[in-house]
């Protein structure tokens, strides 16, 4: 690996902030291709971060720094990157289901997705069926991803989904779920396509779940 590219992969998952800027505009500088800097730095280093976290080496407070790393470098790339080298690994609708006012476990899964390449957009918290269908409709993301932490809230994952079917939209998005009291047994029961226990797990989930076929409008 160009030693550059390995200094800026080495500062996010060291979780140098002060550094990582400096790293990422001396290399642009010196002629290194943006989307370089992306695919072989910047997302590496979250999925180094992801699987330090999925093995307990590191925690929530550092797996967050490295995200808030990367995304600065990021920031000083992007200004760059043009057409095709800008486009995202896929896009990804992010929301907490209706009379769940939980975040912070989906914030960090959409830190770790946007490390990963995605596009993320997030709706928020305390999201019913009619709100998230009317986004889908104009978004069309690939993926819509659900969290709840509240075990009240979990029929409201099983709404989605049929809200979805019944407007013939299942077909034309993914569903992954997650939150504390969700399990994969609940997710098969459902009918969603993926349960990720973690943020780790759902970054690795959106990636295989684009794999899979989908029918587009």
């Amino acid at each position: 690996m160009d030693e550059q590219l390995k200094r800026i992969m080495e500062a996010v998952v060291n979780r140098q902030k002060g550094e990582i800027q400096g790293l990422v505009k001396a290399a642009i500088d010196e002629g290194t291709d943006p989307n370089t800097i992306v695919e072989d730095a910047l997302i590496p280093a979250m999925d180094v971060v992801g699987k330090q976290f999925a093995d307990s080496d590191i925690f929530v407070p550092e797996m967050l720094v490295s995200a808030l790393t990367m995304k600065m470098g990021l920031e000083v790339v992007k200004p760059f990157m043009k057409g095709e080298d800008n486009k995202s690994k896929g896009t990804i609708i992010m929301a907490t289901v209706k009379g769940d006012l939980h975040d912070i476990g989906k914030n960090i899964v959409i830190m770790m997705l946007e490390g990963a390449g995605f596009q993320v957009i997030d709706l928020g918290v305390d999201l019913g069926v009619g709100k998230l269908i009317a986004e889908i409709e104009s978004v069309k993301p690939d993926i819509l991803g659900l969290s709840a932490l509240l075990t009240t809230t979990l029929p409201e994952m099983k709404k989605v989904i049929e809200g979805l079917e019944a407007k013939g939209l299942r077909d034309k998005i993914k569903v992954m779920v997650g939150g504390a009291p969700v399990e994969q047994s609940f997710a098969d029961k459902i009918g969603a396509d993926g349960y990720g226990a973690d943020a780790s797990e759902a970054v690795t989930l959106a990636r295989e779940l684009l794999k899979r076929p989908r029918v587009v409008n």
